[in-house]
């Protein structure tokens, strides 16, 4: 099996990011630059730039390895991943922006008048941020061991230095022309092969139907009665309501010119994600016909074109799809680790380290916001890289989506409340996520509901922040927040 061409493509790749980064560092000059790209970002570009980002390891690999493992029902990922930005769309973009915020803990603040809602909501970004990049490295780690034989090190490695160098040096303005390029280029790597491999399907007789249910391959997201059930709905409200509450997502709302600009970039990565979605099915489907291996299903994606294409025209698919691969890890991490830093530099390097400046500080906390979820990629054991992110997503959706909910909706809450209920569904999607991650083997129905704990850590979450606000008082500056948050800019140029 030749590794030359995905050698070829992982070094193309990174190739272009750092160019690419490197024009956005032209551009970079103020704070307001690295943060939030001065908030100059339009509807076009930046809705490539959040499907560059979003669609990560997960969606690339995870996604059709997933269908061929269990079947159709795992469809609920990918059309929950989508749906989330229409319920972003319709409860949160335009509000969101208007709050004239950076981070979301500059959101709880503003809003809430409240140093400790602001400290617990940076641990949780920082806390789900670093869960969200774990998988990114182990899915890096993995391609390069499938495309170029590598060590499984060295992806979480050269992901990790790359990541480094884009972000640390431009910041947001750097990555947003990194992520809007790599998104073209992951949907252009799925669809070229994709396209080549459905045609040698189609003239080949000898790929006959899937032998999926005979073989045990078929495992239905809903067997297994009230457990199946649970699970299926928890996995909905997970990817429905976790993507608002996303730190690399939210962060890109502030970067448009205004409120109206934010519902339109959504509108643009609703269509955008959702051609993506529709490529992975049909390597799930092609993996099935031609008997790939559901033992391997992370490395499906890399391993299809030589399955159903032997030679060379095989490894030049290969290549392409590697390439795919690779700028999903780069442009999700980047992400991630812009909104991570953000957070770190004005929550602790800023003040631990004063004499550094703001652009050096968030060069510090670039370094720790990819070291650390790095190493543990590089010394915890291999897990699902789907599972990894779907678990994020419940941590996300049972913390910062009742606080934006609420937060932009209801008058009534109180730092009090907001507290309460970030400590209550963190404290509960947390721990659930750190018992699967250490042992995913049990059946039972405590792993059950630990395994998928949205269904019981959302609406906990939710009703904690009610009740402990309905018996404390809200900041007196509410009312007059909340008017900001759902004025159109118009409104606002036309009384002026």
């Amino acid at each position: 099996m030749s590794t030359l061409p995905g050698f070829v493509a992982v070094v193309l790749v990174t190739l272009a990011t750092l160019a690419i980064g490197t024009y956005g560092l032209r551009l970079s000059r103020t704070t307001s630059d690295f943060f939030v790209a001065s908030r100059t970002v339009r509807p076009g570009l930046n809705a490539s730039a959040i499907g560059g980002e979003y669609l990560s390891a997960a969606s690339f690999l995870g996604v059709a390895g997933l269908l061929l493992t269990f079947g159709a029902e795992m469809l609920w990922y990918p059309v929950g991943w989508t749906a989330g930005y229409l319920v972003l769309l319709v409860l949160v973009a335009a509000p969101l922006r208007r709050s004239g915020a950076y981070t979301l803990p500059d959101f709880a603040e503003a809003r809430l008048d409240s140093r400790r809602v602001r400290n617990v909501c940076s641990l949780l970004v920082v806390a789900v941020g670093w869960l969200y990049l774990l998988p990114q490295f182990e899915g890096a780690g993995l391609t390069l061991a499938a495309a170029i034989d590598a060590p499984r090190w060295v992806g979480p490695v050269v992901v990790g230095l790359v990541v480094l160098v884009s972000v640390g040096s431009g910041g947001m303005r750097s990555i947003t022309f990194v992520q809007a390029f790599q998104y073209w280029l992951k949907l252009s790597a799925l669809l070229v092969p994709a396209a080549v491999l459905l045609v040698v399907w189609a003239g080949d007789d000898a790929a006959g139907p899937a032998r999926a249910t005979a073989d045990g391959w078929s495992v239905p997201l809903a067997a297994g009665g009230a457990q199946g059930l649970y699970t299926t709905y928890s996995l909905v409200l997970a990817t429905f309501l976790g993507t608002m509450g996303l730190p690399h997502v939210v962060v890109r709302f502030y970067t448009n010119p205004d409120g109206r600009a934010a519902r339109r970039t959504t509108l643009v990565v609703l269509a955008l994600l959702g051609v993506f979605y529709v490529l992975p099915p049909l390597y799930a489907a092609l993996g099935r016909a031609y008997g790939a291996d559901p033992a391997a299903s992370d490395s499906l994606v890399l391993e299809l074109p030589r399955l159903v294409v032997p030679g060379p025209l095989g490894d030049v698919l290969t290549g392409m799809v590697t390439a795919g691969a690779f700028a999903a890890f780069l442009s999700t991490s980047s992400g991630l680790a812009v909104a991570v830093s953000g957070v770190l530099t004005q929550d602790v390097t800023s003040r631990r380290l004063p004499r550094l400046g703001d652009l050096a500080a968030f060069r510090v906390a670039t370094l720790a916001a990819v070291a650390v979820p790095m190493t543990a990629a590089l010394v915890l054991p291999d897990f699902g890289v789907a599972q990894a992110v779907g678990l994020a997503f419940a941590v996300a959706a049972s913390t910062f989506c009742p606080l934006l909910v609420l937060g932009i909706w209801w008058r009534g809450l109180t730092p009090a409340g907001a507290v309460s209920g970030l400590l209550v569904g963190g404290a509960g999607s947390v721990l659930a996520v750190a018992y699967t991650l250490a042992d995913d083997r049990g059946s039972g129905w405590f792993d059950t509901l630990a395994g998928q704990p949205a269904a019981w850590s959302v609406p906990l979450a939710f009703a904690t922040m009610v009740l402990v606000s309905r018996r404390t008082t809200p900041p007196a500056h509410a009312r007059r927040f909340m008017v900001r948050l759902h004025t159109p800019e118009q409104v606002e140029l036309d009384r002026s």
